[in-house]
């Protein structure tokens, strides 16, 4: 099995954050999104990934770096390819071309999901997707009565069917996926003035090949601060617990489940939680947080945080009620 996880993207919903972190990097309930979706990615599938191939953009060599010690630690081996330009899901998928071998699963990096099935490898192909109100955004499935796949539709503008495809596919034979990809790209066949990887599977489908759909039960997006905020508070609701380093020093407070607190952090005369992520070497004193994300060597003193993202090294003495600060942020109130 091999592993494709297209992350080329500049998260541009997500600043400030993003203008220092490439958006996969961000962390929920302690992991960065990408670490967390191979994981997840790895525990449904019943074979052992052998390649990992991470689609990126220009990050530095320090995120290249993590992002194959991420592989190593599913016990695959990690590679780097590079999409200079945005030119659509289905160039991005193919700048991995040299992994579409044999079974490959591809994965597009702002996806998280809670799901209990494994990945059945003798079907073709498989489809993930979970219903939604409004599929206008999204790519789409229709179903015929045996549940194979019989449409994909990409955002349409009239409803033919409420199953958004999440964004992500496994395929039997990904040789057959490249050729696709290969003919789409040096044909120039683009949707809305991309290359879309539903072009490709529709044109996988009429050569015979035979797509279900695989269902999970939550659907978690990282498009921007709310709904990372969101999605970091659903996450620390699946494992079910405090995640406490043992590192950290906690001193006359409370918390309230589920948080993660990260190495080295030190909370003192403070209340957090519930929904909270804090993460390594921070310092909170005399605060009251919740349902928020805090990251790395972060100080707040005396401050009241609901619904709020807070990047690395900040130093905050205030009381807002809602932020979304950017790493290196000094703000004094």
């Amino acid at each position: 099995m091999n592993l494709i996880v297209p992350m080329a993207g500049m998260g541009k919903r997500l600043r400030p954050h993003t203008l220092t972190t490439p958006k996969p990097l961000i962390p929920i309930a302690g992991k960065p999104i990408v670490q967390r979706l191979v994981e997840d990615i790895a525990a449904v599938t019943p074979e052992k990934i052998e390649h990992i191939g991470f689609v990126v953009g220009d990050f530095g060599r320090e995120t290249e770096a993590q992002l194959l010690q991420i592989a190593q630690a599913v016990g695959a081996t990690g590679h780097i390819f590079y999409q200079q330009e945005a030119l659509g899901t289905a160039h991005a998928v193919h700048c991995a071309r040299e992994v579409l071998e044999g079974r490959v699963t591809v994965a597009f990096s702002d996806t998280l999901f809670k799901a209990n099935f494994t990945l059945n490898t003798e079907d073709d192909g498989i489809i993930w997707v979970k219903r939604v109100e409004d599929p206008s955004a999204y790519g789409v499935v229709n179903l015929d009565i045996e549940g194979v796949i019989t449409e994909f539709v990409e955002k349409p503008k009239n409803p033919v069917s409420d199953l958004a495809i999440i964004g992500i596919y496994y395929f039997k034979e990904g040789e057959k996926l490249r050729d696709q990809l290969d003919y789409i790209i040096e044909n120039d066949v683009r949707a809305s003035g991309e290359f879309q990887l539903t072009t490709a599977l529709e044109n996988l489908k009429k050569e015979g090949v035979r797509f279900t759909t695989g269902a999970v039960d939550e659907w978690l997006d990282c498009g921007n601060k709310k709904v990372t905020v969101q999605s970091n508070s659903r996450y620390l609701g699946f494992l079910g617990q405090n995640i406490i380093a043992d590192s950290a020093v906690i001193e006359d407070s409370v918390i309230i489940p589920p948080v993660y607190i990260g190495e080295t952090v030190r909370i003192t005369s403070s209340v957090i939680g519930p929904n909270v992520s804090v993460g390594a070497g921070s310092e909170i004193r005399n605060s009251r947080i919740k349902d928020s994300l805090i990251q790395n060597h972060v100080n707040l003193k005396d401050i009241n945080l609901v619904n709020s993202m807070v990047g690395n090294f900040v130093i905050m003495e205030a009381k807002p009620a809602e932020v979304s600060l950017g790493d290196f942020t000094e703000w004094k109130g």
